[in-house]
């Protein structure tokens, strides 16, 4: 039997691996599931379940899909605007127009905010179907997606040099809203 990741090795850094609470286990599992594995109809237990795996994990892809298109659509409209603002900015400054380039401040940080907060909830949604996703493997024969992959990365001896993709994510929105800050301050002063 292979050993849970957590026996062999501390989390890789910045992982928070937890083990489903039973309230969370109630909350998956239908009470008309009759103790023999079968459901009130007669077909088995374990095909229902393998069918509800493939659509949560199939789910939880097309999320962090989602996310990366998010993600493509903030930066291009972040890269736009630096674009638009170092080119025009310069002029609006000359004419003493800082009243212009501040309301240009203010939407852009704003934007930057709103992508912080899209990034901040996918990672939630997704922590949410990961945690009904390891749940359901408890039923399978296999915990491939939940535990299997992290044992095998920990072993791989690479997890000190884990980063979060979601906390890289979050560093974006901030990076691009400390630069307008400071495009606006050279501007301006």
């Amino acid at each position: 039997m292979v050993a849970d990741w957590r026996d062999s090795a501390p989390p890789p850094t910045g992982v928070i691996m937890s083990e489903p609470s039973q309230e969370l286990r109630t909350a998956v599992w239908n009470v008309n599931v009759i103790e023999d594995g079968t459901h009130e109809d007669g077909v088995r237990q374990s095909q229902l379940i393998l069918e509800q795996y493939k659509l949560c994990v199939e789910m939880a892809d097309r999320l962090s899909a989602r996310r990366g298109l998010t993600n493509s659509f903030f930066l291009t409209l972040n890269l736009a605007m630096v674009s638009v603002i170092a080119s025009l900015a310069p002029a609006v400054a000359r004419e003493s127009r800082v009243f212009v380039l501040l309301i240009a401040l203010v939407i852009t940080c704003g934007e930057c905010f709103v992508w912080f907060c899209a990034l901040r909830s996918y990672r939630l949604v997704n922590k949410a179907k990961y945690a009904v996703i390891e749940v359901l493997e408890e039923k399978l024969p296999a915990r491939a997606y939940s535990k299997g992959e992290w044992h095998a990365f920990v072993r791989s001896g690479h997890h000190g040099r884990y980063f979060r993709l979601t906390s890289v994510e979050q560093t974006m929105p901030l990076l691009f809203g400390l630069g307008y800050v400071a495009l606006f301050a050279y501007f301006v002063f």
